[in-house]
């Protein structure tokens, strides 16, 4: 996530081991009583800052120190995972190796242990005891694992952590971030940011309406997919990271980025015109065409969950335009049908299909109007953000499991973005939902923000992850704590900058070169060397401006999608310089020889053409092209 955004601490060196005030003798075994704070400190003084909050501290006398002596006791496989992982994160924060050991446990050592039988704390739930040593108890791996990121958020602020105790359980199960990559192209890096992010603050789910490049249709491989490999990648991140990553292939609506190329299976109006966005619900090929790409997805995707979208199916139009789809209704439930329930038929079959896959299925919620006969299949978790007839409290009544991911938490590129503030001064919680307040969390799962591209050019990817830090900040102690730790807004965002960054996030701002003017050229030979002005934009990224012309290099050419130009190949030419134009910034990596550009928004590489030309394609169509970057004779102008 955006690096720039949060307090990070410096790598420091790992001071000496310094003994407790107490001594050994102060250490908080398991079972012992409540120990008192410690004189002179005020509860709240003796409270670590964590994100979320520690709503249960017991303060204790003195403080566990962490130093050179400390290591990381785990005895089973279990806890070994966890400590593993902490290793590797305490070294990326600047806190030097620690080793992992059996035990026993000594003074200044951290101790990880997996306990089935402290069910009270659930799955995800864990004790933390800091006294002599420092002990983390949780039921499942996950608890555990929970446990090590609120000790490294005390360790973001000093190598002393105050003696107490927590019992830390989250109230919601589900706590999470959708993300839409399913047009435009969002980096591997970025998302790889997110998750570590996410993780830190102890959220668990993310969504990923996402477009795998097909081995099955190879027709439908427009720029914005990812490579199976990029997949694999991410979900072992989330594992690693207890995220739980979540696919989303949505439909019938929005299936675009899937059959823009098979009229076949695009829905068709009474006046023959057919709709590229929507799968005809009515064809048995669109339906085995459906599955065949849940089949795909399950090979990268090893998630319980299957999420289907089902939303805006009809946006910007209506069933009455389609007859055939209410004779299809009609004739399989009968003459009281409605086209509606040809929808949900689709919805059902979808739910019985990835149920046979060990797969349980997500919608999100504005299909269900209420003028269906046939009922949603069971157990189906109904995401709900958008205030239609049929409202939660209904879904709830009729077994459904429901998710908030309220419009009020979205964030939407060059649009609508979540006002934390106010959210944080309304005390939200997961039962605020749009169009309903719940006075109960029964049958509530959680809660989500969602992240869309509907202007895919409006921000960049380092901008919107600046605007998405408070965000999940927010959402991360509504779903797991208290909604309002803190008196005022301001003091809650004080307490996520205290609690830093997330180990092991690449700061996606830094740019490997310094501003100045630069020869630049293809080290292969193909195009002229030219000489450029290399400027840093706020956000991150460069603008490259021939210094003959003073035009910006861009890339605008070709068919757009979410008014992005997406089409592999097309031009990248010089033009006016815009610095609100995002698509002049362009990212420069180092790469051997020399460095590779690619375009901010459309995530293409800039290479070279059979004729000394520039055209942006996707990573993996060929191999991008290095440029070197030399300093010309004049630096500065």
């Amino acid at each position: 996530m955006w690096t720039e955004s949060r307090t990070t601490p410096p790598a420091r060196r790992r001071r000496p081991y310094l003994v407790g005030l107490a001594g050994a003798a102060l250490a908080l075994v398991a079972g012992a009583l409540p120990v008192s704070a410690a004189p002179g400190a005020s509860p709240q003084e003796a409270v670590p800052r964590t994100l979320p909050a520690l709503d249960n501290w017991v303060p204790g006398a003195g403080s566990y120190s962490y130093g050179d002596r400390t290591r990381l006791v785990a005895g089973d496989e279990a806890s070994r995972r966890v400590a593993r992982t902490l290793v590797g994160d305490l070294r990326a924060a600047g806190h030097g190796t620690v080793p992992v050991t059996g035990g026993p446990a000594r003074t200044g050592d951290i101790v990880i242990d997996v306990a089935p039988g402290r069910r009270q704390l659930g799955a995800e739930g864990y004790e933390l005891r800091a006294g002599a040593r420092l002990e983390i108890t949780g039921a499942a791996e996950t608890g555990a694992f929970y446990g090590t990121r609120t000790l490294l958020q005390m360790l973001a602020q000093g190598d002393a952590i105050p003696a107490g105790r927590t019992v830390d359980v989250p109230r919601y199960k589900e706590r999470g971030a959708g993300v839409c990559a399913c047009y435009v192209h969002i980096s591997t890096d970025w998302l790889e940011n997110l998750v570590r992010e996410m993780s830190y603050r102890r959220l668990n789910q993310l969504l990923l309406e996402i477009k795998v490049k097909s081995d099955s249709h190879p027709e439908a491989n427009t720029w914005g997919y990812y490579t199976r490999s990029d997949i694999r990648r991410i979900v072992a991140l989330g594992a690693k990271y207890h995220v739980t990553i979540v696919p989303e292939i949505n439909s019938p609506g929005h299936m675009d980025p899937w059959i823009e190329n098979r009229p076949d299976l695009q829905l068709v109006d009474k006046d023959g015109k057919a709709q590229p966005s929507r799968l005809d619900v009515t064809k048995p090929e669109a339906f085995t065409y459906y599955k065949s790409l849940i089949d795909e997805y399950a090979e990268v995707f090893p998630s319980g969950w299957w999420h289907m979208g089902a939303d805006e199916y009809m946006l910007g139009s209506d069933f009455a335009k389609y007859p055939h789809v209410l004779e299809y209704a009609r004739a399989k439930y009968g003459a009281d049908a409605t086209p509606q329930d040809a929808f949900i038929d689709f919805v059902n079959r979808v739910q019985a299909y990835a149920e046979s896959k060990g797969k349980r299925l997500r919608i999100w919620n504005d299909g269900l109007t209420g003028a269906n006969t046939v009922p949603v299949a069971p157990g189906t978790t109904v995401e709900h953000w958008l205030d239609v007839d049929v409202k939660p409290s209904a879904l709830i009544a009729r077994g459904h499991p429901v998710m908030n991911a309220a419009y009020s938490l979205y964030l939407v590129r060059g649009g609508f973005h979540t006002d934390t503030r106010k959210l944080y001064d309304q005390r939200w919680d997961p039962r605020s939902f749009e169009g309903e307040k719940l006075t109960s969390d029964r049958g509530i799962t959680g809660a989500k923000i969602s992240l869309w591209p509907d202007n895919g050019r409006g921000e960049t990817e380092n901008e919107v992850a600046r605007a998405t830090t408070p965000a999940l900040d927010h959402l991360a102690q509504a779903t797991w704590g208290a909604a309002h730790p803190d008196a005022t807004y301001d003091a809650f965002t004080a307490r996520a900058a205290t609690t830093g960054t997330a180990p092991g996030v690449r700061d996606l701002t830094r740019v490997p070169v310094a501003d100045g003017t630069y020869t630049f050229a293809d080290r292969g030979g193909r195009t002229d060397a030219r000489t450029v002005r290399i400027t840093r934009t706020a956000d991150g990224y460069a603008t490259l401006a021939d210094d003959t012309s003073g035009a910006c290099l861009e890339t605008r050419s070709g068919k757009l999608t979410l008014n992005v130009p997406l089409q592999p190949g097309s031009a990248a030419t010089w033009e006016k310089c815009d610095p609100k134009n995002t698509l002049q910034r362009w990212q420069i990596a180092r790469a051997p020889g020399g460095h590779t550009l690619t375009n901010a928004i459309t995530r293409m590489t800039l290479d070279t053409t059979a004729d000394g030309g520039l055209a942006q394609y996707p990573p993996d169509q060929r191999t991008p092209t290095t440029w070197t970057l030399s300093r010309a004779a004049t630096l500065f102008r």
